[in-house]
């Protein structure tokens, strides 16, 4: 929220999305107030997230939240301290537990807090019999090690069904595709990609390009 509120609100609302994976989310002065602004901006409600770390979980009226929390990572001194932010969602009986992440800058902290994530969001899944869904600033590229060690649990939802051309930093000429969303193979991915909103808004809005998947689930239960 360092750059065009007003504009991150109209690109909120014009992703319509059931779930929103937040990076860099408030953390200071009235931080939790902010958050329930921001959410509110595209007509959503704050479920998942904590001060530290930066990262939050927002829901859509859509949506039936089961569970929200956040968890901070392993501490590496003289690095940011990072978190993940998990909820559980419930919709026509199927149940997914999303996770927000933004890794580190550091490759070795990141491939440690890419595993360490992927554990805490596997036991949020197991425990509630959901999906398992990791969104959020990677802040490396397709085939390094902390993206090859998400995709052995997880796949990259982009390349199953690309919308645009999937760059997303930095969002005034994006040049690399850092930001990404990784589902359970048992979700069968539609979209993924590039939003319907507003260019300008996308470029007053924040640093990066939001990234969307429209994902279809198999039922849970019966």
């Amino acid at each position: 929220m360092k750059d065009d509120p007003a504009a991150l609100g109209r690109v909120i609302t014009a992703l319509r999305a059931d779930v929103l994976c937040v990076q860099e989310a408030p953390r200071f002065w009235r931080w939790r107030d902010r958050r329930v602004r921001l959410a509110a901006s595209g007509g959503m409600s704050v479920v998942a997230g904590r001060r530290l770390g930066g990262v939050a979980v927002l829901t859509g009226p859509a949506v039936r939240p089961l569970h929200g929390r956040g968890r901070l990572l392993r501490f590496f001194p003289g690095l940011e301290q990072r978190a993940v932010a998990v909820a559980v969602v419930e919709y026509g009986g199927h149940r997914v537990a999303v996770g927000s992440v933004h890794l580190d800058l550091e490759p070795s902290a990141r491939l440690f807090h890419a595993r360490q994530a992927l554990a805490l969001l596997g036991k949020v899944a197991e425990r509630f019999d959901a999906l398992p869904v990791l969104a959020g600033d990677i802040n490396e590229e397709a085939g390094e090690p902390a993206w090859r060690l998400l995709t052995e649990r997880l796949r990259d939802c982009y390349p199953l069904a690309p919308r645009g051309d999937g760059r997303t930093f930095p969002a005034r000429g994006p040049r690399a595709r850092i930001d990404a969303i990784f589902a359970a193979p048992e979700a069968r991915v539609l979209s993924c990609g590039e939003t319907g909103a507003d260019p300008d808004d996308l470029r007053l809005a924040t640093d990066h390009l939001p990234v969307v998947a429209e994902l279809a689930l198999p039922g849970r239960r019966g």
